[in-house]
């Protein structure tokens, strides 16, 4: 969940911090306060395009950042994991905009291409109104979703993984078939190609290991030089050493400490840092004691790597994927050495795989097909409370034309809704209103709370052309989507801004001939004259402050 906004010299805002809470959190303010200002900063962050025009007027560069707290087994969390960011539950994304250079972008302090932004933002935040950020558009998140909600993540998965086998095993055998016509020139290509992997031996993990020790034997003079110098400056010279200085030290405040115990604890912080130091100085030692210069092993290494490095130019690949490389060539020579054994061999594995596919396939289309059902009428239900009657949601699953099975399934799954009543229904993508599109998110979020993926969902325009009781009634349905994730609505309704557990105001103020953004969460009483701002206006009366009051205790209840 997204857990604090930091912004700086962006539009009219000078700097602003925003902390938020786990939940549903609702941003008002007048018409043109500048609400949007914060969703724009948090989509350039996530990875949107930049121009230099949205840095504030006079100022050379705008900067924004987002933390997120995640959980180890969130699909961001994986992606943080597979590129070598995770940090112990937090991602920190940072971008920095200037007016005469590229604009940055940052994943916990490490600089990354925008697009890797981008890719990690999708994973992050769902921002349902504009269409460029909707995931709901994609038609793999569509699938996605309807496999969620049919319970079907390890069967698809399982799918995968047999698709993956009969692609391979079907270009294996098409491979074979090829290769009869030449088959002796290419055996003894591949004879020679595996011999030499064979000699080489090199092991799948060995490279990062040979690397390692080449630098070190490498430069065994200097660590040695190094460390000697370190160890004496911590441990072994007389006067100077750390450790007797802190020795002295803790000597002279422990005397200091029977006239003031509260020099007590810093005592005890001081031995424990001594104890550190003592344990540091004793790895040193060790450590040097087991350094050694050895020119021997270290040409040794060295031809090691020069063989693995001329034979990954050989084969035009990076040293690392010799041992994958040679393994398939071993596979191939193997196929065409025993080519009648094994066109057999491969056809009746292929047949299997096959086998396997369709059984798994045809298995998550009976599923998908009841689980479209319930998920079509669910949503249209969920639309009749949400200011749509009459609106419906489709779910439309077109089997794949034969022979294009695909790893995900046999059949494309598409959203499409007619939003008024004797309108065809159209794909999700091309429903016009931000307001509409808006609420069927809503509905369909509503009834996916308990299998979604993204954290947290930003509703922009959700309250576009509604107002009533249709607008408590969004209002309950975001507090109850809280209840799963984390909700950020934009509103201009009284009725669902008071259903937030969490108000943030966005107002402008003047600053002589500059006009500033400013946000700030609200406390009961500034909630209370904010809600009743929004139902009545500039003037504010006591019936208009008792009406704002009763709403607060209807929805806190």
């Amino acid at each position: 969940m997204l857990t604090i906004l930091h912004i700086r010299d962006f539009a009219i805002v000078r700097e602003l911090e925003l902390s938020f809470e786990p939940g549903f959190t609702v941003l008002t303010g007048e018409t043109g306060a500048g609400k949007s200002i914060l969703i724009d900063a948090l989509a350039l962050v996530l990875g949107d395009r930049a121009d230099s025009d949205v840095i504030r007027h006079g100022c050379a560069r705008a900067e924004i950042s987002a933390g997120f707290a995640l959980k180890p087994s969130h699909d961001a969390a994986k992606w943080l994991k597979e590129h070598d960011l995770f940090e112990d539950r937090e991602c920190l994304l940072r971008r920095v905009i200037e007016t005469d250079k590229p604009s940055r972008g940052f994943i916990n302090g490490r600089p990354m291409p925008i697009q890797m932004l981008r890719e990690l933002g999708e994973y992050l935040v769902d921002v349902h109104g504009q269409h460029e950020h909707q995931s709901l558009l994609r038609r793999d998140a569509q699938r996605q979703i309807l496999d969620d909600f049919a319970g079907l993540e390890d069967s698809v998965v399982t799918l995968a993984g047999h698709h993956r086998e009969m692609q391979s095993l079907h270009e294996r055998l098409e491979s074979l078939k090829q290769q009869t016509a030449d088959r002796e020139a290419r055996t003894e290509l591949l004879r020679f190609q595996v011999r030499e992997l064979d000699a080489l031996g090199l092991a799948a993990d060995e490279i990062p290991a040979l690397e390692e020790e080449h630098a070190r034997l490498a430069n065994g003079a200097e660590l040695i030089e190094g460390v000697q110098a370190v160890t004496q400056a911590v441990q072994e010279d007389e006067e100077l050493a750390v450790s007797r200085q802190l020795a002295r030290a803790l000597n002279r405040l422990e005397t200091l400490a029977q006239y003031d115990p509260q020099l007590g604890e810093i005592v005890a912080l001081l031995n424990e840092a001594a104890i550190q130091i003592d344990e540091a100085g004793g790895r040193l030692n060790h450590y040097l004691d087991s350094l050694e210069l050895d020119p021997a092993r270290l040409q040794t290494v060295e031809r090691r790597l020069s063989t693995v490095h001329d034979l990954a130019r050989k084969h035009k690949l990076k040293p690392e994927e010799l041992p994958a490389v040679h393994a398939r060539l071993r596979a191939e020579l193997d196929d065409i050495e025993n080519y009648d054994v094994n066109l057999g061999k491969l056809e009746e594995n292929l047949a299997t795989a096959r086998a396997a596919y369709f059984k798994t396939a045809k298995d998550v289309s009976r599923r998908r097909e009841v689980a479209a059902k319930k998920l079509t009428r669910a949503v249209s239900d969920e639309m009749q409370e949400l200011g749509m009657p009459g609106g419906k949601f489709e779910l439309v699953l077109t089997p794949l034309p034969e022979g294009e099975a695909s790893a995900q399934g046999l059949e494309r799954v598409e959203f499409q809704v007619s939003a008024n009543p004797g309108q065809p229904a159209r794909p999700l993508a091309k429903v016009a209103s931000g307001g509409e599109l808006s609420r069927i998110s809503l509905a369909l979020q509503v009834v996916l709370a308990g299998t979604g993926r993204i954290p947290t969902m930003i509703f922009d325009e959700v309250d576009v052309g509604i107002g009533g009781r249709v607008a408590e009634v969004v209002g309950r349905k975001l507090r109850a989507l809280g209840q799963a994730r984390q909700v950020l609505c934009i509103t201009h309704l009284a009725q669902v801004a008071a259903q937030g557990a969490q108000h943030v105001q966005v107002r402008k103020r003047a600053e002589g001939k500059t006009t500033l953004a400013e946000a700030a969460p609200l406390d009961e009483h500034e909630r209370t004259l904010e809600i009743a701002r929004m139902i009545g206006g500039v003037e504010i009366s006591k019936q208009t402050l008792a009406h704002a009051k009763d709403m607060l205790t209807r929805a806190s209840a």
